[in-house]
């Protein structure tokens, strides 16, 4: 339940009801999150598809879902630099253009 509730705090996916039963959601208002959390879970659906159809096997679709998004094909994926990097650098140039005083 724990990794829900994160998800929902940075993701945006939010637990609602539909036709009487219960359903996770994306919630809209998130913007960037929402979007990124949309391509994601749009890759995940059409390996499921393929898997659901016959055309991978089971193992396929568990190796994709194992070493993802290594080998998903639908987007295109770059490494970020890890946030203590991140931070540094933002600090950096505040205090390059003055505004850490």
């Amino acid at each position: 339940m724990h990794t829900l509730f994160a998800l929902e705090d940075i993701w945006g996916l939010t637990i609602g009801e539909l036709d009487g039963g219960i359903c996770l959601r994306l919630d809209k208002s998130k913007g960037t999150a929402y979007h990124t959390m949309f391509e994601m879970l749009s890759a995940w659906a059409e390996q499921k598809r393929r898997f659901q159809a016959g055309e991978i096997t089971s193992e396929d679709y568990d190796h994709w879902r194992y070493n993802y998004p290594k080998y998903d094909t639908t987007q295109r994926w770059a490494k970020v630099p890890s946030q203590e990097l991140s931070d540094a650098l933002v600090d950096a140039f505040r205090d390059k253009l003055g505004l850490n005083e």
